[in-house]
């Protein structure tokens, strides 16, 4: 049998769990997009962003998994894990989600997940 304490403290985690699944899925549900800002050359780094243009240069990293872009002259990272199944030439008009980082001294977008490149 539980004492009191510890019932109580069962019935706080499965609030608790219950809460933050609940949050998760409301946020998955309403998107990125509500919760980022367009890309601007001023946009703070750790800041989620949009940008939608064209890629103006597509490059595979030395170790053959990662991807650098150029879009509208904005750097941006894609890591493998992100990488995978995205399929993008140069040309191509891509919106894109990504948190901004500053690389040897210039601002760049870190893509997090594959669902974050979307091809118009």
């Amino acid at each position: 049998m539980l004492t009191r304490q510890e019932r109580n403290a069962f019935i706080l985690l499965a609030v608790v769990t219950l809460a933050v699944v609940a949050g998760f899925i409301i946020i998955e549900s309403v998107g990125k997009s509500t919760f980022s800002t367009r890309f601007t050359r001023t946009s703070a780094d750790g800041t989620l962003v949009l940008l939608e243009g064209t890629v103006d240069r597509l490059v595979v990293t030395k170790n053959g998994a990662d991807l650098i872009l150029d879009v509208n002259g904005t750097p941006v990272f894609i890591p493998a894990s992100s990488a995978r199944g995205v399929s993008l030439k140069k040309g191509d008009a891509v919106q894109l989600y990504g948190i901004v980082q500053t690389y040897r001294g210039e601002k760049e977008i870190v893509i997090q997940q594959p669902g974050d490149i979307r091809l118009l």
